[in-house]
């Protein structure tokens, strides 16, 4: 009977996912394979091969994310050495600020590299001025290479924390044994350091693969008109096209594709979890001694200052810099309409979007995790085991996926939903929640089952037994969560970009709207929408930091 009355704290999430994620994906399938008047059609999928263009695309998106993943590894590998075996001044917050680009929308980092690296960006106007040019010297926009750096900026931290972790935890004694024995410092690294190392370089290449193979934001911004992974295919079929049949086709490939890479990557994650002869993560830390060891530390950090740091400088200088030198102009033009257009959305009113937006999303993730959580946390059946993967779900599903399923499954009765004012907010939602699950799950799994039993033998009823035992103990989760679902929606991009009203655009919708018109007064907008975007999220990722002992698995 207990464990039927705690099923019932599952349905809420499971209803939710039932109508704002299975029902879409159905959709798409169906969509799919009955491409025209609901005729059953299989062989529309096949277009995609045999047509030469989807084919390209397909490949295009699988060799970048692949050379994406290639240059991560080799950019970050030495930094995750350097922070897996020595202890420096200011390590830990160099550490934490290398998080900050990972947890940037992708609007404001493909804005950054705009600002940094574009026709009329930092590094090109100091070169010209310099040299005394014409022409801006560096010209990568619109071209792969553009976005293979943003790929690597904000997929840095993932190879730093997961291999840099799982190598600070490593026993160095078959290391040093072998030393001892004669072995060479290459030798000991090859034979011996680098096989203990491999599931944890597999697990984190097969994240950074994910990431960079579902890159959409950077990748429409910054690859320009001729160049279309399959998430930018999607959208361009779906909303510039209008042909739904090939949009959910792509979009089913992009599901068993995304769904298969994350069931590698948690296999991976599971064997790198498991180490050999393993120790407390500072117990190989030493201060550098040698200068070769101060070189190698020195390079690495000038290397991430460059790589992680110039961009975001070039984001605020650019926000700032007018033609007539240092002003708040672009700050100030936020406030303003200049063409007294009734269809104008002043940058201000998609500042207020997103955060009511965030709100609503915010409030709907703790609803639904604080369910899910309350019901994982107690669960002690077989039902268990399958429900907590079914909440994870989303993670595991492109936001373009999620947003293309809304538009064709909730257009029409009984879930007429596609004006709804609110719907950017539960999509913001449905990407969110599962953060707030594994926020509050391990401190509703820490809570001491002793001090719930002691005050109820003292006499204290459930409610004074909730407010002073379990209440404590699960508010600052509750905040970590709050402040990841906050920080979510308000720099989600690849599901607004279906959902949103045009109308109520979102702060990164009026980033991507500003960017791609010309003028120095829009691009100087975008700017300073980016700086104020980049502000929120990473003040909400650097107080989940403080608190990320309490915070959960992420």
């Amino acid at each position: 009977m207990k464990h039927r009355l705690r099923l019932l704290l599952a349905l809420p999430p499971l209803i939710f996912l039932g109508i704002f994620y299975f029902y879409p994906l159905a959709s798409i399938l169906i969509t799919s394979f009955t491409p025209e008047n609901g005729a059953w059609a299989p062989g529309g999928l096949g277009r995609l091969v045999d047509s030469g263009y989807y084919a390209g695309v397909l490949w295009f998106t699988t060799w970048q994310a692949a050379l994406s993943t290639l240059l991560t590894l080799l950019v970050a590998l030495p930094g995750a050495y350097v922070f897996a075996r020595f202890d420096f001044r200011g390590k830990a917050l160099i550490q934490s600020m290398t998080a900050v680009p990972f947890v940037l929308p992708t609007v404001v980092t493909a804005a950054a590299f705009k600002a940094l690296l574009g026709p009329g960006g930092l590094a090109n106007q100091a070169l010209m001025a310099l040299f005394e040019l014409n022409r801006p010297p560096i010209r990568i926009d619109h071209t792969v290479w553009f976005f293979l750096l943003a790929h690597i900026f904000y997929n840095y931290t993932v190879v730093l924390r997961i291999v840099g972790g799982f190598w600070a935890r490593l026993s160095g004694e078959l290391a040093d044994a072998a030393r001892m024995l004669g072995a060479s410092g290459q030798k000991v690294f090859f034979t011996i350091t680098l096989p203990l190392i491999m599931p944890a370089i597999t697990a984190a290449a097969m994240l950074v693969f994910v990431f960079c193979f579902t890159s959409f934001g950077v990748v429409l911004i910054l690859g320009g008109p001729r160049l279309a992974t399959v998430e930018v295919e999607i959208y361009r079929q779906a909303v510039h096209l209008f042909n739904l049949p090939m949009a959910a086709a792509l979009s089913m490939v992009q599901i068993v594709f995304t769904f298969a890479l994350m069931g590698l990557y948690t296999w991976f994650e599971r064997r790198s979890a498991v180490s050999l002869m393993p120790q407390a993560a500072t117990g190989g830390l030493r201060r550098p001694h040698t200068r070769r060891e101060r070189l190698v530390i020195g390079w690495n950090l000038t290397v991430m200052l460059l790589l992680l740091g110039t961009p975001l400088l070039a984001l605020c200088l650019g926000s700032v810099l007018t033609e007539a030198g240092p002003a708040l102009t672009y700050y100030r033009s936020l406030l303003e309409n200049p063409t007294g257009s009734i269809m104008f959305v002043s940058p201000l009113a998609a500042m207020r979007n997103s955060l009511g937006f965030a709100l609503a999303a915010t409030l709907i993730a703790l609803f639904i995790g604080w369910f899910s959580a309350a019901f994982l946390a107690g669960a002690k059946h077989r039902a268990a085991g399958i429900i907590d993967p079914l909440f994870m779900l989303p993670l595991s599903t492109s936001a373009v996926t999620l947003g293309f399923g809304f538009i064709i499954a909730l257009d029409e009765p009984p879930l007429n939903l596609r004006t709804a004012l609110l719907l950017p907010a539960v999509a913001h939602a449905l990407v969110a929640f599962p953060f707030v699950i594994r926020s509050l799950l391990p401190a509703w799994r820490s809570i001491p089952r002793h001090l719930r039993e002691a005050a109820t033998m003292l006499g204290a009823s459930p409610f004074r037994v909730w407010r002073h035992v379990d209440w404590p103990i699960l508010r600052r989760a509750l905040w970590v969560g709050a402040i990841f679902a906050f920080a979510i929606s308000m720099g989600e991009f690849g599901a607004t970009v279906f959902v949103a009203r045009p109308r109520t655009p979102t702060l990164p919708l009026a980033i991507y709207r500003y960017l791609n018109q010309p003028g120095a007064l829009n691009i100087g907008r975008a700017m300073a929408m980016s700086c104020l975007l980049m502000l929120t999220t990473s003040a909400g990722f650097l107080f989940i930091e403080k608190f990320r002992s309490i915070g959960g698995e992420f």
